[in-house]
């Protein structure tokens, strides 16, 4: 179907460039107006100081002048989407509103809310998958029904991509149909907004090619710049999840099933959403978790007496990056060492972690708690000190964030080890047995 005029609202994709429902919107469309909306009741929940509102803001910045280069512009607005996109599309005499879907139930919420005032005005809200390889519906088991063990989704996701994978959506190609501007929008500064800015360095679009090479040699090594950081531009479509498909095929299969591992929680998340919020094993929400919330502030402020623990702890505070192999580890020990319900520390994450990303972030935390579809058993207990050991064994990437490591300074562990994994056996064998 080809449209007159047409709105195209960026959300988790923040880029012109390889943009599928961008593509998509040009393709079908006389003319389109780009749009991004600061969305009050996302924001409304956020720290002022949250460097992720930044880093958006930032994005948004480059984006808008990347606009202005090609004779357009990027019309930002900062309030309700269910309220605004309706009446873009009614003052603009927009025929459509094109846009990238989005698997998290808030999203979908919205989503389904503006459909429907759409359609009483006739105008069409088309919705396309970009924002991961394969999507909800897609890769599921002969019998129809989706995967809940990762092994088998990887393999027929594999399968899958030999003769389904697009590479790229050439988007760039048809810019000439963006809506001319006639006059300059000043952005929204952040103040505005209730946020205050950050002086914090993110991590560049182009580290992935340097570290592909020797990824599966380094990247469980904290100390060493071997991972691709490129969750943050993943998380709000500054890079295209195909444009690092592409760079890992013949370079990194293991950067390669980590991708996939993306794409199986959001498949995960959409197919069985109370997975969100309670655990995806229904039994284990029987266990009873530990409440000491000085325990659990300690774990927050990096003070627990385990080095490896304490230093990813700080971290993520100072940087809101944690290292992957680190992510597992703290997570390990606040579920198993200290008793303390999962959603805490997902919680957590979710405010400091630059990249959360709802799916990712649920599936590693009932990962390490046991509770999840493809979870760790709940008898293995990580060791900190032995995974501080096998990488981290000369204390580097412990010393630059613990400082005192070492010295009479350092605190007492909060908890013994030995008595922490006893408990932890004993409470998760409680809880199953109940049933």
């Amino acid at each position: 179907m080809k449209f007159n005029k047409s709105i195209f609202w960026h959300r988790r994709d923040l880029r012109i460039e390889d943009n599928a429902g961008l593509f998509k919107a040009l393709s079908n469309s006389t003319e389109v107006l780009p749009v991004f909306i600061f969305d009050r009741s996302i924001l409304s929940k956020l720290p002022k100081r949250d460097r992720r509102v930044v880093f958006i803001h930032q994005e948004i910045t480059k984006l808008k002048k990347q606009y202005n280069a090609l004779g357009s512009d990027l019309l930002v607005l900062y309030g309700e989407p269910i309220e605004l996109i309706p009446q873009l599309a009614s003052t603009n005499s927009a025929n459509a509103v094109f846009t990238n879907r989005d698997y998290e139930p808030y999203a979908i919420g919205r989503d389904k809310t503006i459909h429907e005032a759409l359609q009483k005005t006739k105008i069409e809200f088309i919705g396309t998958k970009d924002h991961v390889v394969f999507e909800k519906n897609e890769v599921l088991k002969a019998d129809g029904l989706p995967y809940t063990v990762y092994t088998p989704y990887s393999r027929k996701w594999k399968d899958y991509f030999k003769d389904h994978y697009i590479s790229k959506y050439p988007s760039e190609d048809l810019v000439e149909k963006l809506t001319k501007r006639t006059e300059k929008q000043e952005l929204t500064e952040l103040i505005e907004m209730g946020f205050e800015n950050s002086t914090l360095a993110f991590p560049e679009k182009t580290v992935l090619k340097k570290t592909l090479s020797s990824y599966n040699e380094k990247r469980d090594f904290p100390s060493q710049e071997g991972t691709s950081l490129m969750g943050i531009h993943l998380r709000f479509g500054t890079r295209s999840i195909r444009s690092l498909v592409n760079d890992s095929i013949g370079k990194s299969e293991t950067y390669l099933n980590e991708l996939i591992w993306r794409d199986f929680y959001q498949m995960i998340l959409y197919h069985f959403p109370h997975s969100a919020e309670n655990s995806f094993r229904k039994k284990y929400d029987l266990i009873e978790w530990e409440k000491n919330m000085t325990l659990f502030d300690l774990w927050c402020q990096g003070k627990t007496g385990y080095p490896i623990v304490d230093a990813g702890m700080r971290e993520l505070n100072a940087t809101g990056f944690m290292h992957n192999r680190v992510r597992m580890i703290v997570a390990s020990f606040l579920t198993k060492h200290l008793l303390i319900d999962w959603r805490l520390g997902a919680a957590y994450f979710a405010e400091h972690l630059l990249d959360f990303e709802l799916a990712s972030n649920t599936g590693g935390w009932q990962w390490a708690a046991g509770c999840g579809c493809d979870a760790a058993p709940y008898f293995r207990i990580f060791n900190p000190y032995t995974q501080q050991q096998k990488f981290d064994k000369n204390f580097t990437y412990i010393k630059k964030w613990v400082p005192e490591f070492g010295t009479d300074e350092y605190t007492e562990a909060i908890v013994e080890h030995k008595f922490a994994r006893e408990r932890a056996l004993s409470r998760y064998k409680k809880g199953l047995d109940k049933l």
